[in-house]
């Protein structure tokens, strides 16, 4: 028997329910009162970043990049039915999604809930893969992954990436590249899917209108019992100096595009939940729209609302990304470094810092309102060790201190601009 144990958050007034399954995997409920409908998420820790599998041999063993993308897309085939057509029986709306460290397969509905969690369990367990779906799917992705070169926004992330980055797999396309994603076939997914898709290396995340007794119950009728163990990830040490400091590409634009990044120096694969929160109230604190460095740069008329700072992070990556378009990126570049240097001499304002913790602090308490945003949380966090609720604990002793200590990762020498122009 599972036991169930409760983590409540009394602030809030919410509760998280958490079990293991024997075939250990973890499983996070909340339940919302007045709420009909049922967000699930059952995710696995594999992502386009894992290109590289630890095998018998205790060795690491390169595999084809976008592997984790492809599985994505080929477990909702079946011999008869595939997976859309069940949940269109119970009325259910369900998606997939492949992230740099993650996969995840969803569902939300109002109707059959209880039908629909069995048929997501279901589906992610029964993997069916032959040589002509593979060579099918291979056309399609090579299509996908042709599209996402003409899209600005994914393209400017990704030159940044590239330039900042020399060996880590962050730089790769999540869905591979045209040569990558030839090298698959049935075989190697089967592989790989039963290296990766171990409950053990699992989580299952509900939020809605469904007690926690219930989805145990399901989970107890449907879920396999396997052997396996959490994936160990490999972490390969980066050079913090960029690759490039600058790059640029023409397309359909009508203004430029740009990202400038400064690549954090990580001696360990990941960031503690505190130092990413630390840095997102820093980062809100010297380049939100309430800051000094915003309003310049919109009174001199080189940006627009869309300018933002952001963490961008996970498994041996760690970098700062400041966001936007502008007719003169490098100027923009060179004003927020120059308010870096500032800053770093003059310390974080405290009203500044304040103002931006408050902010940090509503959005995580009022995340809890969406039952998407709490699902997707509660997987993220548990892949990533931290408890439910702990980013609103620990937000809440964020001090200034802390954000002026995480100022010292933007550092000039390891920084890249990535511009998109217009086609001329």
């Amino acid at each position: 028997m599972m036991k169930i144990k409760e983590i409540r958050n009394d602030k809030l007034g919410e509760s998280v329910f958490t079990a293991v399954h024997p075939s250990g995997l973890r499983i996070f409920v909340m339940p919302k009162a007045g709420y009909d409908s049922v967000y699930a998420l059952f995710g696995t820790k594999y992502g386009s970043i894992d290109t590289a599998v630890r095998n018998e041999n205790d060795e690491f063993e390169t595999i084809p990049e976008g592997t984790a993308h492809f599985l994505e897309h080929k477990l909702f085939e079946s011999e008869d039915l595939n997976a859309f057509e069940r949940f269109a029986e119970t009325g259910a709306s369900a998606n997939a999604f492949t992230s740099f460290e993650n996969t995840a397969y969803l569902f939300k509905s109002s109707g059959d809930i209880e039908k629909s969690l069995e048929i997501l369990l279901d589906f992610v367990q029964n993997p069916y893969f032959t040589a002509e779906t593979v060579e099918k799917e291979q056309g399609i992705i090579g299509q996908e992954i042709r599209m996402y070169q003409d899209l600005p926004d994914w393209k400017v992330m990704f030159n940044l990436l590239k330039a900042l980055y020399t060996d880590h797999p962050v730089r790769i396309d999540i869905a591979g590249t045209q040569e990558s994603i030839a090298k698959i076939d049935a075989d190697l997914l089967y592989r790989l899917y039963n290296k990766f898709y171990n409950t053990s290396n699992m989580v299952l995340s509900v939020v809605g209108g469904i007690e926690p007794e219930k989805v145990v119950e399901i989970v107890n009728r449907v879920i396999k019992a396997k052997e396996g163990e959490p994936i160990c990830r490999k972490f390969v040490k980066e050079n913090p100096v960029p690759e490039k400091n600058y790059v640029e590409e023409a397309l359909s634009v009508s203004r430029k595009q740009f990202i400038l990044g400064f690549k954090e120096d990580i001696s360990e694969p990941e960031l503690s939940l505190k130092d990413e929160i630390a840095t997102d109230i820093m980062l809100d604190a010297i380049c939100g729209h309430s800051s000094d460095l915003f309003k310049s740069l919109m009174d001199e008329k080189l940006i627009d609302m869309s300018f933002d700072g952001s963490l961008f992070n996970g498994f041996g990556y760690s970098c700062v990304m400041f966001s936007g378009t502008s007719d003169d990126p490098e100027r923009v570049s060179q004003m927020i470094k120059d308010e870096i240097e500032r800053v770093k001499k003059q310390g974080i304002d405290p009203d500044a810092f304040n103002r931006a913790k408050r902010r940090f602090y509503g959005s995580f308490v009022s995340d809890y309102n969406s039952i998407s945003s709490v699902a997707n949380r509660l997987m993220s966090m548990s892949f990533n060790e931290n408890k439910p609720f702990d980013e609103i604990k620990i937000c809440s002793a964020i001090t200034l201190k802390d954000a002026q200590k995480r100022l010292g990762i933007l550092e000039n020498d390891y920084s890249a601009l990535s511009v998109i122009t217009p086609v001329s």
